[in-house]
């Protein structure tokens, strides 16, 4: 867990020291209420704040988000996605450090999960402290707009920030989900939960975790997980100072800082219990226990299939353990020929308390086959004060490492003003797909926005494309929880004509070994080709088409008349 202590500096020499607390009578619309009630009370108590404006959010962040040590004198970022240094530099503003750094500024809730009239600005949750920080890019990038949730298999992981599909039970309905580090599951958690509060009654069009309603607001799963991640990570000092400096420029605090026990009398163990501010200080999270210790999931002799796993890869599953009065911990052992394959987080006790709860412990449990083939364990529970133990079938299949080859993306059709349909080859013969993904690249405003779709077809229909904004897309498909190499690019110009809409890039860019080669769609244009530096390394004046060109080690853009500018990396 968290234990620093991140000391904070206002504007204007406005200091607020580490043990400041909400003014008296804020939370006073709380006291006296449970579950649904107690939940609208604090939308009260918090709702009412400033509107800040997105771009100028590093300016606030510069005193909410940085940490208590200097690094060559200088402020450093506090970035709960990457573990990577971003200073703020000696006369820096936050917002020019944020540039500098090519730092994002990141929704906690994705904004593409509202939408009202086709606009996501609508709401302050747009702007709203609680729900945006301070973010590396390439984490943001991988991130995209996935669900919380515990991840089976990463597709991205830089330490602190893992993308992948989704453990069972989690993502409600997304295959893929990002898994904050351990320490910022709570912080998380606590962020979802204000979003769940203030803005329950928001035009949720993606409904992974939330649903548009006063209460619970948030979908079962979702709502299992996020209390889970608040026990684990319980608040500490960082949140504690970082929710003054919010009040001091937003207006307005997070009660799920303040109360770290609010969450369970809203959605938790405490629901039917009434809520006291002025009680909350020390308040005992355990449950008492009464009666016989017993264990009510999973039931003796189940099983816990995980389906099919690549040789050398692991798939993780989550078994539910939920009990009551167990009086001491729980302790767990895996047996049989093939247990080396299976292995649990825990490999010695569950804390008693913590299987207690109404949803108990989640615990993960990771296949890694090392020989193609059925494979067969068995994950025994015992003690707690339990007569006997309970006994769980593990049981995969191993499968060969599948190989890949690269699919076409084809030119769209049934193009109009506001849609058209993506289409792409299907994998070849004695190939399997498990699902296709769709990589949707638009340019708005200047930035770069990139979404991901799921299909089981070879096409998928675009419903909201915007006349005015070129975009590009790029094929993948999955097997065994791995994805295929990106196919070409195909190009959807701008226009509000129909003849505007097929016409292709006039040329493409496809990376070959040590270089790239170029595909031309028409007539010859000159090609320029730029270092990162900005540098320009190489410039062609007529190119052909299927032309090679090899270059060093480093990335690198190339861009000509007509289309959008590719980044490679050679």
């Amino acid at each position: 867990m968290k234990k620093l202590y991140m000391t904070i500096a206002l504007a204007l020499c406005v200091a607020v020291g580490a043990s400041a607390e909400f003014k008296a009578g804020y939370y006073n619309r709380m006291n006296g209420k449970s579950g649904a009630a107690l939940k609208a009370a604090a939308k009260e108590c918090v709702q009412s704040h400033q509107t800040l404006e997105y771009y100028d959010l590093p300016n606030y962040w510069q005193y909410s988000d940085v940490y208590p040590e200097l690094v060559n004198g200088c402020k450093r970022w506090w970035d709960m996605y990457s573990d990577a240094v971003y200073l703020i530099q000696r006369g820096q503003s936050g917002k020019s450090s944020f540039s500098a750094n090519k730092m994002q500024r990141e929704h906690s809730v994705p904004k593409s999960w509202w939408k009202l009239n086709g606009s996501v600005e609508y709401t302050p949750a747009y702007s709203d402290m609680w729900n945006l920080y301070p973010s590396d890019g390439a984490a943001n990038q991988a991130k995209l707009n996935y669900p919380l949730g515990l991840t089976a298999s990463t597709s991205f992981d830089n330490g602190v920030t893992k993308v992948g599909g989704a453990q069972t039970g989690y993502g409600g309905g997304s295959r893929n989900v990002f898994e904050p580090d351990d320490e910022y599951k709570g912080d998380f958690a606590r962020a979802y939960m204000y979003v769940a509060t203030v803005y329950d009654d928001i035009n949720w069009v993606i409904n992974y975790m939330y649903k548009k309603e006063a209460y619970p607001t948030l979908v079962p799963w979702a709502k299992e997980m996020l209390l889970q991640w608040c026990r684990q990570d319980p608040v500490d000092q960082k949140e504690i100072d970082r929710n003054n400096v919010v009040e001091q420029y937003q207006g307005n605090r997070n009660p799920f800082v303040d109360f770290p026990e609010l969450a369970e009398y809203i959605w938790g163990t405490r629901t039917t219990e009434v809520f006291y501010v002025d009680q909350q200080q020390g308040s005992d999270p355990t449950p008492p226990i009464t009666g016989d210790p017993e264990i009510t999931a999973p039931v003796n002799g189940e099983a816990l299939d995980f389906g099919q796993v690549a040789v050398g890869r692991s798939e993780t599953r989550v078994l539910q353990i939920v009990g009551k009065n167990l009086t001491s911990p729980l302790s767990v052992r895996v047996t049989g020929t093939d247990r080396a394959m299976f292995v649990p987080e825990i490999t010695k006790e569950i804390p008693a308390a913590t299987i207690n709860q109404n949803q108990g412990y989640l615990l993960n449990i990771t296949y890694t086959p090392t020989a193609v083939g059925l494979h067969e364990a068995k994950i025994v529970l015992y003690d707690g004060g339990l007569t006997g133990s309970i006994a769980v079938t593990l049981k995969g299949e191993a499968l060969p490492m599948p190989t890949f080859t690269t699919l076409t993306a084809l030119q769209p059709t049934d193009v109009t003003a506001n849609s058209y349909t993506a289409h792409w080859n299907s994998v070849a013969d004695g190939e399997i797909a498990d699902y296709y993904v769709l990589t949707r690249t638009r340019l708005v405003d200047g930035n770069q926005e990139t979404e991901t779709y799921e299909t089981g077809e070879t096409s998928y229909v675009i419903s909201d494309r915007d006349p005015g904004v070129a975009e590009t897309y790029y094929v993948q498909y999955s097997r065994l929880g791995m994805l295929s190499e990106p196919s070409n690019e195909i190009y959807v110009a701008a226009g509000s004509s129909v003849e505007d809409l097929y016409i292709s890039a006039p040329m493409q860019v496809f990376a070959v070994d040590g270089g790239f080669m170029i595909k031309l769609n028409g007539d010859s244009k000159p090609m320029h080709v730029y270092d990162v530096n900005g540098t320009e390394v190489m410039y062609v004046a007529s190119p052909v088409d299927g032309d090679i060109f090899l270059l060093p080690a480093g990335v690198y853009v190339v861009t000509s008349e007509g289309m959008r500018p590719v980044k490679l990396v050679i």
